[in-house]
């Protein structure tokens, strides 16, 4: 009769390895992104010559390849040489000089750090990386609080490159004369993929990530359509994971298009996911902004203060500019009434976003 021959049993599933999924997730080849990783790689072609590399400051769009296309090169450089560190380090919670010395030292085995001020640290960095060479890459560089360790850098390690990620090309503008006269990065630019590239990604892992013939081909398509309106192919990683757990959700052996339809109801949750990762008082802030969205910056600033918020003024000013560039919030500037100029932030609609497709 065959009226259950697609109903999945107990111990199967469609997922051959969802590890494809995670984003971090690195292929041998990375598509589409061959030619931003051989500007890379000639960056650093110089510290196997024992000479100063040349540095990079690489922006785009979130989501696009930035970091897993630096992550590949630097995999390569470890398989091709013993004689670079590469070193790798987030900006987002390591964000200020201490932090990321603290980190370095860690990246470099060194672990009696305890009671060290900024300075000494540097100095067992310096003495550790001068005898080789090393290619630093700081992502997320807009997290940054401070730039003094990178004067250091710049100053006093021999032979480096140093390359800068961030979504924004503006960013650069806005560090010291002092640290960009002597920095002077040549600018690489992800592109967003285009329809053809998201739908070579996406078919991809797929076929990676699941068993042969699970995925209807119009259920692909959607999941295509969306990654690419989305530009954004960690948003598109989370909705085929989400169509593969409702079809399993509802055993059954094939993800659907309404099984797509469901992975995007629930994307404004993974949108809102890293607000995890945001230190405590950009969260307090952020939920006073949730309670007050759409009121004025002073009287957001007052409802903080009352509810015991510590930051002085200028300080909550600079967090609200964070998270704008962060996309939690919007800031709308207003004149009018009596305090002539003043800004209006609402709390950014990710939802309206998604279910307007």
């Amino acid at each position: 009769m065959g009226m259950f021959k697609d109903i999945l049993k107990s111990d199967e599933s469609l997922f051959k390895n969802s590890v494809v999924l995670d984003y971090d997730y690195m292929p041998k080849i990375m598509k589409y992104r061959e030619g931003e990783q051989q500007q890379m790689a000639s960056c650093i072609k110089p510290l196997f010559q024992k000479r100063n590399g040349r540095n990079l400051f690489i922006y785009g769009k979130p989501g696009i390849g930035k970091t897993l296309a630096c992550k590949n090169v630097l995999k390569e450089l470890e398989q091709e040489s013993d004689e670079i560190f590469p070193i790798y380090i987030n900006c987002w919670q390591k964000n200020t000089s201490f932090k990321i010395l603290i980190e370095i030292c860690s990246l470099l085995g060194y672990k009696l750090t305890h009671n060290k001020k900024t300075c000494e640290l540097f100095n067992i960095v310096k003495g550790i990386l001068n005898k080789k060479s090393v290619i630093f890459v700081f992502d997320e560089a807009d997290k940054l609080d401070d730039f003094d360790f990178l004067y250091s850098i710049l100053e006093e390690i021999y032979r480096k490159s140093i390359f800068l990620i961030n979504n924004d090309s503006s960013w650069l503008s806005e560090i010291e004369d002092r640290i960009k006269s002597r920095l002077m990065p040549e600018m690489l630019e992800f592109r967003p993929y285009d329809g053809i590239e998201t739908d070579g990604i996406i078919r991809e892992r797929i076929e990676y990530a699941f068993f042969e013939n699970v995925w209807q081909e119009e259920a692909i398509e959607l999941a295509v359509e969306k990654t690419f309106e989305l530009g954004d192919i960690r948003s598109g990683l989370y909705l085929l994971r989400e169509a593969g757990n409702a079809a399993e959700d509802r055993s059954s052996r094939k993800i659907t298009l309404d099984d797509v339809k469901k992975a995007l109801d629930k994307l404004p949750e993974f949108s809102s996911k890293k607000t995890n990762e945001l230190d405590e008082d950009k969260k307090f802030i952020l939920e006073i902004i949730k309670k007050n969205s759409g009121e004025k910056i002073g009287e957001i600033y007052k409802a903080y203060q009352e509810a015991n918020g510590k930051a002085v003024y200028k300080t909550f000013q600079r967090k609200i500019a964070k998270l704008e560039k962060d996309n939690f919030i919007s800031t709308e500037k207003i004149t009018g009434g009596k305090e002539g100029k003043t800004t209006i932030i609402s709390i950014k609609n990710i939802t309206k976003k998604i279910t307007d497709f």
